[in-house]
């Protein structure tokens, strides 16, 4: 939203299930998703240009207190950590649907408006910076040390 804004766009959230009849009656003019997933949706339909480069991926994590974890029992520990590797040993499929998707949205009709060299940079480091101007104002002690943490930029 905020990478959105700065750009001067006019925002508005909907539930994914209402976003293809948005775009069916001209209420949006364009989403904001990740590269996977349109096809679930119907989306291919009413989506003539995609942006790339892509930027900011669904990431999803299982976050535990330490206290919390100390609690638990060996084998729950345990479960969990197993549970956890399953799903990072994932990664490299989740690469390859998402080159996947890359074709077929290409044989769907979506055209790619591609930025390259110094105008991909500026396009990226926008999106970063909104991104976590938007962490670091949520939780100002903690927002710049995640930063550090998790940023290349």
């Amino acid at each position: 939203r905020a990478f959105f804004t700065s750009l001067g766009a006019t925002v508005m959230q909907t539930a994914p299930g209402e976003v293809y009849t948005a775009l069916e009656r001209g209420v949006v003019d364009g989403y904001g998703w990740p590269i996977g997933g349109i096809f679930d949706l119907n989306w291919q339909e009413r989506t003539k240009f995609r942006v790339d480069p892509g930027f900011y991926d669904a990431e999803v994590s299982l976050l535990v207190n330490l206290d919390t974890w100390k609690r638990l029992t060996p084998a729950q520990r345990d479960f969990l950590t197993r549970q956890a590797l399953a799903l990072e040993g994932q990664n490299d499929f989740w690469k390859t649907h998402a080159q996947e998707e890359i074709k077929r949205q290409a044989q769907a009709g979506i055209q790619v408006i591609r930025f390259e060299g110094a105008q991909a940079t500026q396009y990226l480091d926008r999106a970063y910076e909104a991104g976590w101007a938007g962490i670091i104002k949520a939780s100002p002690e903690h927002g710049p040390k995640m930063r550090e943490l998790f940023s290349k930029r």
